[in-house]
């Protein structure tokens, strides 16, 4: 039986950085095969409010600037500092208490972010197209940690300009310089 080739894939996130720390994050998310899934307004739709409401799902986790493109988006999340600031309430001695003792809410993770808007996401598009299981997203997502307020304002800037340069997007199927940069890059 022939060996299956396994492909070297360079590390999307940086080693050793806590995905939770509180901070600013600029998030990609592509679709599955780069398919041009947003030009439907209904699904564009869907996505855009399951992104608005993040920040229900996760304590201490904030939106910034955000844009859906035809295939993929573009989104800034910022995660907060979140903890107890007083002491968990006493139980009286002879309350009795039924099962194990609630775990202190944990800062969420970036990924554990991107994981439930695209799981969300994948199961109201999948449901509105009547095509259960089908994949909505490429595997993975692109993060970048945002430093300080001058990388902050450039991405912000970026996610705004990005609908005007959809002709030179790398993601954009019909842009022959990406095409032939990701030739370039896989020989």
């Amino acid at each position: 039986m022939p060996q299956q080739q396994t492909r070297n894939r360079k590390p999307l996130r940086l080693p050793a950085y806590d995905y939770a720390s509180p901070g600013a994050y600029f998030i990609t998310a592509v679709t599955h095969q780069r398919s041009l899934l947003f030009e439907d307004q209904a699904i564009r739709s869907i996505v855009q409010e399951t992104w608005q409401v993040l920040p229900h799902h996760f304590l201490g986790v904030s939106l910034d600037a955000f844009v859906v493109m035809p295939n993929h988006l573009h989104g800034i999340v910022i995660i907060s500092v979140v903890g107890a600031r007083f002491p968990r309430p006493s139980v009286p001695s002879h309350a009795t208490i039924q099962g194990a003792e609630t775990a202190p809410l944990r800062q969420p993770t970036l990924g554990q972010i991107v994981a439930c808007f695209k799981y969300q996401t994948a199961k109201r598009i999948n449901l509105h197209r009547a095509t259960p299981g089908m994949p909505v997203w490429r595997r993975n997502y692109y993060e970048h940690v945002i430093r300080d307020d001058e990388d902050l304002d450039r991405i912000r800037q970026y996610i705004q300009n990005n609908p005007a340069q959809w002709h030179l997007d790398a993601e954009n199927p019909e842009n022959n310089v990406a095409k032939s940069r990701s030739r370039l890059a896989r020989s």
